[in-house]
This record gives structure tokens, sequence and C-alpha cells, in this order.
């Protein structure tokens, strides 16, 4: 048997985008042949992955894991929403949460993690693909702890339990006795969040470049409408002041009570959870935002599918 190295195993990979593991037993199947190898790999319908890799993938599943005082959101995205229905593409996004409630939001750290016993992760990821025939990628993750307190969470419209189009982990803290409570209020939160989908919990919170994009666009919005520059000054300022009631979580009017702030919402509850409540931070995920997704000319693909058929 030849002596497989690893640098001929990620040269197979690269070429083939097939997981570790199939391409350490092709090239041992073929006793080293890189070509053979190949051929190895496309007869067991393991190298699909590389032609895949070249398409948009915007659908797919937000999953939320959470375990004790610590909990994860994570975003794995597949060419299109029948494959989020499908269990196998379903285990994996379990599977790829259980890996980053442990290893973290570094989604190159969590790709190379171990996925129980089957490689890593990202080997998971590429089999997964041969099998299901689209491409899938891991997008992003995020972890969220609270010392004491409680995490809430709340998935939109979920295709299966705790995972769906929206998700969102809300963290309470709280020295407050009445769990039950603090969940009830937590989930109404969660829900407020996907709902409003604000950019930070306070005006602590919100990005300066963007207070300072607001602020150049509120004072060239007056001085189009020939406000004076010494007024302007005052007016961006209660213009900046409307628009973190309109941004934050905290002074956004609350969903269920319109009439107050989350702010407000929060206080009055205190009592009835036995102690101060603070919102010590959100993660809200919505699926494939930010993706540009390509247009489809849906005649075009059934002409190119004939062609090739005939």
């Amino acid at each position: 048997m030849s002596n497989i190295s690893a640098a001929m195993v990620k040269d197979l990979r690269e070429q083939t985008g097939a997981g570790m593991m199939d391409c350490k037993a092709a090239l041992t199947e073929v006793a080293g042949d890189m070509e053979a190898a190949v051929d190895w790999l496309r007869k067991k319908g393991l190298s699909k992955a590389a032609k895949k890799a070249g398409r948009v993938a915007a659908e797919g599943l937000v999953a939320l894991l959470v375990e004790g005082n610590k909990g994860v959101a994570v975003e794995v995205n597949s060419e299109t929403d029948f494959v989020a229905r499908n269990p196998e593409f379903q285990d994996l996004v379990s599977g790829i949460a259980a890996v980053a409630l442990k290893v973290g939001s570094d989604v190159e750290a969590i790709k190379a993690a171990p996925f129980d016993g089957e490689g890593t992760v990202a080997d998971k990821i590429s089999a997964t693909v041969a099998k299901i025939g689209e491409h899938m990628s891991l997008r992003r993750a995020e972890t969220l702890s609270v010392g004491q307190g409680a995490l809430a969470t709340y998935v939109h419209n979920p295709v299966v339990p705790n995972k769906g189009r929206i998700g969102v982990i809300v963290a309470l803290e709280s020295t407050g006795g009445n769990a039950e409570k603090l969940a009830e209020l937590g989930r109404q939160i969660a829900m407020h969040v996907a709902s409003s989908n604000p950019v930070a919990v306070d005006a602590a919170g919100v990005d300066a470049a963007t207070i300072e994009r607001e602020k150049a666009i509120l004072a060239d919005k007056y001085r189009e409408q020939g406000k004076p520059e010494a007024a302007i000054a005052k007016i961006v300022e209660s213009g900046i002041k409307t628009y973190f009631k309109e941004v934050t979580l905290l002074e956004q009017p609350f969903i269920f009570e319109p009439s107050k702030s989350v702010g407000q919402a929060l206080k009055e509850s205190e009592g009835a959870a036995g102690g101060p409540i603070k919102v010590a931070g959100f993660i809200r995920y919505a699926l494939g935002e930010g993706i540009e997704k390509q247009e489809s000319d849906f005649a075009a693909e059934v002409a190119a599918q004939a062609g090739h058929a005939a």
C-alpha cells in the first residue's frame, strides 16, 4: 500500500470538494493515483461539492440552541428552501449548532472542529452537499451567555423546533426568583426583537459611525429645506433622539403594549419577577439577510434543461 501523505489528501480535497476522510479513503483504494482517486470519488458521488460551490446559497435554516446559561445561533445556507425540510440537512444544522455552542462564534474554528465521529464539520458539510446535491455553507454563528437570569428564544414560523427563517435569543440578567415570569417576559421580548429588528439594546450600543452618518443625513436634509446653520445642530440632536427610539430595543414601543417602551415594560415587570431586570444582549438572525440573490429566468432554465436532456 502506498504512503498517503497529508498533502495528497489536501490536493484531492481541493480538486473535488469531497471530505477529508473520503479523500484519504479514495487515495488508499487506488494506491495514491490522483486521477484514479478523482474518478473513484465521482463514482461514489462524493465530488459534487466543488461543482456546487459557485452557486448562491441564500436559503437554509437559522437554528438556536440553549444549554444552561449559554446559547448559540447559527445560519447554515442552502440553494433552495426545499432543503430546509430535508431531515438530513436539519440534522447537519443541529450538529453544527451543538459544535458552535462548545467552540464559540468563529466560523473557521467551528468548521475545523470534530463532528460526532464523522471527520470535521467541514467534512460533514461536504458529504451532505454530495448526498443532497446542493451547495451549502456555514455562514455565521454567535454565542450569548448570562450570569444570573435567563436566556429566552423565539423562532418565527419554525420549520422544525428551534429552526426557521428568523431566530432570536435574548439574555435577561436578573436576581429575581420568579424564573417562570422571567422566561415569559424574555420570550415576549424575543418576539419583539424578531418583529421590530432593533440594531442595539440602547443608544450606547449603536455604532458611532452609524450615528455620524444619520446626523449627516439629517443635517443635509434640513439645509436643503433652508434651515439656518445655527438651528441645524439642535434640530439634528432632536432627530437623533427620534432615531434612537426607532432603532434601539429599550426605546422602541413594545409590540405587546405599544403605549409603553420596552424599557418601561421591563421596569414594570421587576416586581413580578422578584428583582431588577436588565437586557444583557440579544442575537437576531434572519435567513439570507445581506446575501445578494441571483435573479433566475425560469423559462431560460427550463429551455436549458430541455437542451441538456435532448
